[in-house]
């Protein structure tokens, strides 16, 4: 689940966006791996506050195609997918080009929880990326939904800002803005402030959810993450 440097596990890294991981690739095949203390996508954790770790493998051609594959532990007691052992595994595939100062991501991305088989968890997006100077923003649409028919158009809005704030330390905010089709599901928006520097990022996310709905899911969360490409 992944816009900067690797697919990392942390807030708005997971799946926002492949290109510039590819775009900056040393090499047409490239691994990483990350862990995380919680892994946290658009402002909710996916392991109910426990650890992950993940890794991936992407190939990138020079005209702007890329394709590749990630895996993350989802915990003892994950969501969506439920159940001791699950895992997330998502394929995606796109096209990342320039015009200009603006960099541009095109693609589709196919969630997957193969291990819960009880719960039908797996989606697919398709999705847009943009980003200018020290400006992203991206938007993803949900195409399709292993669980219902009738309700798939999700629409997921986000962007962010980062800012060198002194030598190798890297400030982040994002706020992103989950917009659901099914009426029964809540609407949110959430935030997130970080600090990179070299492979570790620390990062605070909260979110507007109802808690007494949702079991605390808007309380603050911190989270640290480690990550680290390779070429292979």
């Amino acid at each position: 689940m992944k816009f900067t440097k690797t697919l990392l596990l942390s807030g708005v890294l997971a799946a926002s966006s492949v290109a510039a991981t590819v775009q900056a690739a040393d090499a047409p095949l490239t691994g990483n791996f990350a862990a995380t203390s919680n892994y946290i996508w658009r402002g909710i954790t996916q392991t109910s506050d426990e650890a992950a770790v993940s890794g991936g493998i992407d190939y990138a051609h020079g005209s702007g195609f890329y394709i590749g594959t990630w895996i993350s532990s989802l915990g003892g007691n994950s969501t969506p997918a439920t159940g001791n052992g699950s895992y997330e595994h998502d394929i995606y595939a796109g096209y990342g080009m320039e015009v200009g100062p603006v960099g541009m991501d095109f693609g589709t991305i196919l969630y997957r929880y193969p291990v819960s088989s009880a719960v039908e968890s797996d989606f697919q997006e398709i999705y847009a990326n943009f980003s200018y100077e020290a400006f992203e923003a991206g938007v993803a649409l949900t195409i399709d939904k292993e669980a219902t028919t009738s309700f798939e158009d999700d629409l997921y809005v986000w962007g962010s800002f980062s800012t060198e704030i002194k030598k190798d330390l890297t400030l982040g905010l994002t706020v992103g803005n989950y917009d659901y089709d099914d009426p029964a599901s809540e609407d949110y928006t959430h935030y997130q402030v970080s600090l990179s520097k070299g492979d570790f990022t620390f990062a605070l996310d909260k979110n507007d959810l109802t808690d007494s709905a949702n079991n605390g899911a808007d309380d603050l969360r911190i989270s640290l993450s480690w990550s680290q490409g390779f070429d292979l």
